[in-house]
């Protein structure tokens, strides 16, 4: 199976929607990402995406570190 660049954008497009608002990406990126970037972008989003939680309860705990 083949990956396409106009997919990942697309996968890519969908990964930092919030609520399902369209995103609107610079159909120029195509130009500057090589495949490879453009799946590594994907895999950093996903992770980001299922672990949300935990990066922001770490960064909350951090933060309120800070301020004590």
């Amino acid at each position: 199976m083949k990956i396409e660049k106009e997919d990942l954008v697309e996968d890519i497009k969908h990964l930092i929607s919030i609520n399902g608002e369209n995103v609107d990406i610079n159909p120029n990126y195509l130009e500057y990402f090589e495949l490879d970037e453009l799946i590594e972008i994907k895999k950093n989003l996903e992770y980001k995406k299922i672990n949300q939680d935990a990066i922001s309860n770490s960064f909350l705990d951090e933060l309120f570190d800070k301020c004590s």
